[in-house]
């Protein structure tokens, strides 16, 4: 944790990672194996997002998954299914995790970043809860658009229109393509999310997601209609690119299941006196607290290239205040 005499921009939370905040070392130089190898240890060797949605991707295709001949007509049963397979996961991951952490708070105020509880009572939200606004924006609008562009996607796999592979022949680029949908997803979201920033886009759509200045699991992909849109656009990849179901499947999975741990507001979840996995994201919580900072992801720093990386720092919060004044003004 980072001590206040060194950085008073410590003092702004109730827990602040030492050091600045990491970045993918694959696009430093000169090049640093050793460094990229453990960026990439963590993310696929431990517990994180990306080995949850791993698992929850293979789990349902494996046991709930329709056969892609079902689809080649839009029908109730198979239509259904998705719809289940997008909502079930959601609801108890982020159901799951809001229960742990903040009501029965598990884990009390280990390593939480902000000292504040979630909102109640507060007009800027639907219903006049945090909580109740963001499951209403992520089951009723993001859930919505998402398995509708899921159906689109499985049915024109399903006809043949777009090109598709099976890992029997060509087991390589599925595993290929599937280590690099996480990149395809930070590139997407950073221009999709600066798109969103513009102040007259962000005061009609994308201000809903940003009442969550201190967030939860629930605030992940709460967002405006128009804004999930957007957002989902990314899952049109597989229009284009050779991919098999499973692809979309943890695509999705790790388009919506992921922002509900990296806004869950602890960075790390507890088991007893061990930290069993990595949950918040440092990087993205700056985001929400300073707004014009931060628009993409650490696995690549398109804000570092375009100087709107914040490192946690002093120094940055006063680069990131100035810099949405001169937006604003």
């Amino acid at each position: 944790m980072t001590d206040a005499s060194q950085d008073p921009e410590a003092v702004r939370w109730h827990y602040h990672p030492d050091g600045p905040v990491g970045l993918n070392p694959l696009f430093n130089w000169p090049p640093r194996p050793a460094a990229v190898l453990k960026w990439y240890s963590r993310a696929w060797l431990q517990i994180t997002s990306l080995t949850l949605c791993m698992v929850l991707a293979v789990t349902a295709y494996v046991f709930f998954f329709p056969a892609l001949e079902t689809m080649q007509s839009f029908a109730p049963g198979w239509m259904f299914r998705i719809w289940l397979l997008n909502m079930v996961p959601q609801i108890l991951v982020a159901g799951g995790l809001h229960w742990w952490l903040y009501m029965r708070k598990g884990q009390g105020m280990y390593k939480k970043f902000d000292r504040r509880d979630l909102t109640r009572n507060n007009g800027s939200f639907t219903f006049r809860n945090q909580v109740w606004d963001n499951i209403w924006w992520t089951l009723g609008s993001a859930m919505t658009v998402a398995t509708v562009y899921q159906w689109v996607i499985y049915w024109a796999m399903a006809n043949g229109y777009v090109p598709t592979v099976t890992w029997a022949s060509a087991p390589v680029w599925c595993v290929v393509w599937m280590l690099f949908i996480p990149m395809w997803s930070g590139l997407h979201f950073y221009w999709v999310h600066r798109l969103e920033h513009h102040p007259k886009l962000y005061k009609h759509v994308h201000a809903v997601h940003h009442r969550n200045v201190n967030i939860g699991p629930w605030s992940g992909i709460s967002n405006h209609w128009y804004e999930n849109l957007l957002y989902f656009t990314t899952y049109f990849v597989h229009l284009i690119v050779p991919s098999h179901p499973l692809h979309l499947l943890f695509h999705t999975y790790f388009q919506q299941i992921s922002p509900v741990l990296s806004h869950s507001g602890f960075e790390k979840l507890r088991a007893g006196d061990t930290d069993a996995a990595r949950a918040g994201d440092f990087f993205h919580q700056l985001h929400h607290r300073y707004f014009e900072c931060n628009y993409g992801t650490s696995e690549i720093p398109f804000d570092k290239w375009f100087g709107t990386y914040h490192d946690g720092s002093a120094d940055a919060t006063t680069r990131t205040r100035a810099f949405k004044k001169q937006m604003y003004t």
